[in-house]
């Protein structure tokens, strides 16, 4: 059973920082592209950050010089280092692979 369990999000001031960590089990984890999206209430789920296998990486262009995806594979995990955060950055962010989600990690940002 492929299971996808993200921790790391919270509540933090507007200029803060945050890392995501997305434990993936019971898959193969190295030769997938790995995903993060997020999602606010009554907006549609965007694509925020992709790390392929190989490292290659693409970003949201709202997020492009703030967050950073990283993955170990040793440790099938992966995760979304967030800096200087906005009030609009507030959402659910999500891990995904393969079709296969996570519960969800939210993440306010808010003085």
């Amino acid at each position: 059973q492929v299971q996808l369990v993200e921790s790391g999000g919270g509540l933090v001031q507007p200029g803060g920082s945050l890392r995501l960590s997305c434990v993936v089990s019971g898959s193969i984890f190295s030769s997938y592209t790995m995903y993060w999206f997020r999602q606010a209430p009554g907006k549609q789920r965007d694509l925020v950050a992709e790390i392929t296998s190989g490292s290659s990486t693409n970003y949201l262009d709202s997020v492009k010089g703030r967050f950073t995806i990283s993955r170990d594979n040793a440790k099938k995990t992966v995760y979304l280092q967030m800096n200087n955060l906005k009030p609009e950055d507030t959402a659910v962010y999500y891990c995904m692979f393969a079709n296969y989600w996570g519960q969800g990690t939210q993440v306010t940002v808010s003085s």
